[in-house]
């Protein structure tokens, strides 16, 4: 019975909310559905940035602002293309096939990032070098024999042997690691280095296995290995509600997903279509809400400044890109951005985020009447775009109700939406917008940082905000937590993270790749490089 009751006390405020709905709130709770069912539809593709279904998004978005009269602020019209550089990446047409079964590849093979071109056809042998066919080093017995050797480099070691193998006519060259040793061979797309004589692969432990499990046979191996360099084009959309005022809010929230996960950052694997309904088909369907409401009817002393974002899966590409080149420059305000807001409820707070960038912040949501349980985080930094604008020195608040299982996964769909609970999000944001409204420009504070990601797949952290337009070799840092790790060893903003024990870092994906290697009480090896100084650094997580 003390059960139940407790249930009625957690579950009445949602029974009242649901009897109390006004017309209002009913019809904007389904746009709300109407929207996200169509942008999380299998229709538009996962919204992958640079994509059709990103554009078939963004030509909604126009729509329901050109319907609503509110007026068009981008380069073009309502949009702002930018570009995407893709890196170097195999063409359509690249292949290998042994004894004519087809690899796939990441999962059997990848080329070296440096790998030459070419078409090969060869009887090879593993344990044979003959000249004209493939040749086999095995990087395992490699890395045994220098294993007391500190100044080993694999990529010299590549380069070395790349070179000997073409000066003895092999055709190409085929790596694999027969240990347990950590090799760190990756590819990465961004990689200048001078291409090789020959083509070198790199086959992996499920591949060697399926495809090359006796040593002694001869293998019928074709390939042809050949590089594109990709780019593709993105858009940010932008609109305005102009009242004549001094200063400008902007508010602000991505529209791209992960379509089929052709950039490998989603946390599933299979072919499925990554819809986004909750990332971020929630934000985007309550900024378009929002912004409608205030084309009717806002407080006068602002103007506002609608920005929906493209590529803030990559790294926040848009938003950056957007500062870097604005649309609109005026007297900015402050920054309100919504990203994840559709999965509210009582387990999963709305956090709100960017508290501690104004002083003005602690009075204003305290003035603020909401029926939801809020949960407050001053940091202004983050993974998701209010963070370039925070970089900017501008006051920012990020809404966001929590991450959960179906984060970056095909299961993310439009029916588990909270739709209601997101209609007090907004009235919530409505709230906030009113109530600043008296006060002129907010000023600004830096905050702690807050560390990289939303999932938590990771029991450790350097404590660090990656720069994600970065495209050199490693992870450059753009600052460090306050009270964590990587602030503690004196890591600063500018400094580029090289490898993490045995673990070479290449770009943010190599970086997650080797936290989830180490678990907490581990102590290992830091290597950084700060200006032209490569610094070591022994640490414990």
């Amino acid at each position: 019975m003390r059960r139940i009751a407790l249930f009625l006390v957690v579950l009445f405020p949602f029974l009242l909310n649901a009897q109390k709905l006004k017309r209002a709130d009913k019809v904007l709770i389904q746009n709300l559905e109407t929207h996200i069912k169509f942008l999380a539809s299998d229709e538009l593709e996962g919204r992958r940035a640079g994509t059709p279904g990103e554009q078939k998004a963004v030509d909604y978005i126009i729509a329901q602002y050109q319907k609503a009269g509110i007026q068009a602020k981008g380069a073009n019209g309502y949009m702002q293309s930018f570009p995407i550089d893709e890196g170097k990446k195999l063409s359509a047409g690249s292949f290998i096939k042994v004894n004519k079964q087809t690899l796939l590849l990441d999962s059997s093979f990848f080329p070296i990032s440096n790998s030459g071109a070419g078409n090969i056809k060869s009887n090879a042998s593993i344990s044979l070098n003959e000249a004209k066919q493939i040749w086999f080093k095995d990087v395992g017995e490699v890395l045994e024999e220098n294993t007391s050797n500190p100044h080993f480099d694999i990529n010299e070691w590549l380069l070395t042997t790349a070179k000997e193998t073409k000066q003895k006519a092999g055709a190409a060259l085929f790596l694999y690691n027969s240990s347990t040793l950590v090799d760190n061979i990756q590819y990465y797309k961004f990689d200048t280095a001078k291409a090789l004589p020959i083509p070198v692969v790199y086959i992996t432990k499920k591949g060697f296995s399926k495809y090359f499990n006796d040593e002694l046979s001869t293998y019928e191996i074709e390939a042809s290995i050949e590089f594109e360099h990709a780019s593709r084009t993105a858009h940010n959309v932008a609109a305005f509600i102009d009242n004549q005022a001094a200063n400008t809010v902007i508010l602000g929230a991505h529209l791209d997903h992960l379509g089929y996960n052709e950039d490998r950052n989603a946390l599933d694997v299979n072919s499925n279509v990554r819809n986004g309904a909750d990332d971020n088909a929630s934000g985007t369907a309550a900024l378009i809400e929002l912004a409608k409401s205030l084309q009717k009817k806002s407080p006068k002393n602002n103007n506002y400044l609608i920005l929906h974002f493209s590529g803030e899966e990559l790294g926040l590409f848009g938003s950056k890109y957007w500062l870097e080149h604005p649309t609109y420059t005026g007297n900015y305000n402050y920054m309100i951005n919504m990203d994840m807001v559709g999965r509210y409820d009582t387990a999963r707070k709305l956090t709100v985020g960017g508290f501690g960038t104004s002083t003005k912040w602690a009075n204003i949501l305290s003035a603020v009447f909401t029926s939801l349980i809020t949960h407050y985080d001053s940091a202004g930094s983050g993974p998701s775009d209010h963070a370039s604008f925070y970089r900017k020195d501008m006051p920012v608040l990020f809404m966001f109700t929590g991450s959960h299982s179906d984060y970056h996964k095909a299961t993310d769909d439009w029916d588990k939406i909270n739709y209601v609970g997101e209609s007090q999000i907004i009235r919530y944001v409505e709230s906030i917008i009113k109530t600043t409204d008296a006060l002129g420009k907010l000023d600004f504070l830096k905050t702690r940082e807050a560390a990289m990601g939303r999932s938590t797949k990771f029991t450790v952290s350097l404590g660090v905000m990656p720069d994600y337009a970065f495209t050199g070799t490693g992870v450059r840092i753009e600052g460090a937590s306050q009270g964590k790790l990587g602030e503690k060893i004196g890591l600063k903003g500018g400094d580029v993270l090289l490898q993490v024990g045995e673990y070479k870092l290449v770009d943010v994906m190599s970086y997650m790749q080797a936290l989830s290697k180490f678990k907490k009480g581990d102590a290992t090896v830091l290597v950084y490089k700060r200006g032209a100084d490569e610094i070591k650094i022994d640490i414990v997580f």
